[in-house]
């Protein structure tokens, strides 16, 4: 099996509707159920957002997201799936169950 990350990308300034959280929360009991599962969170504004960067052996610290834009990460799902197929299905599920865009991504070596 292998881990991929499904990211959601969600407008600024949004807040999904409950129809939508039902849909979700939907979503959700259909990874547990299958056993895809690992972890899935959403995520605050990115004004709440602290960027460190590195700078000549020190770090910056800026308050507020790492870019400017009209749509920012919103949300996570890491799941377990067989194959980039699979992991594909549940991205479609989940742009479904959100009305949003689903990146999904598969981790790098995991072994």
């Amino acid at each position: 099996m292998t881990h991929y990350l499904l990211s959601v990308v969600q407008p600024a300034g949004a807040t999904p509707p409950a129809a939508i959280m039902r849909g979700v929360e939907a979503f959700d009991g259909e990874l547990r159920a299958a056993g895809a599962f690992v972890f899935a969170g959403g995520l605050h504004g990115p004004e709440t957002a602290t960027v460190f960067r590195p700078r000549g052996g020190d770090v910056l610290v800026n308050d507020g997201p790492y870019a400017q834009g009209e749509e920012y990460l919103g949300g996570l799902c890491l799941i377990r799936a067989a194959d980039r197929d699979e992991a594909l299905a549940w991205g479609r599920k989940a742009a479904l169950a959100t009305t949003l865009p689903i990146e999904v991504r598969p981790f790098v070596d995991q072994h």
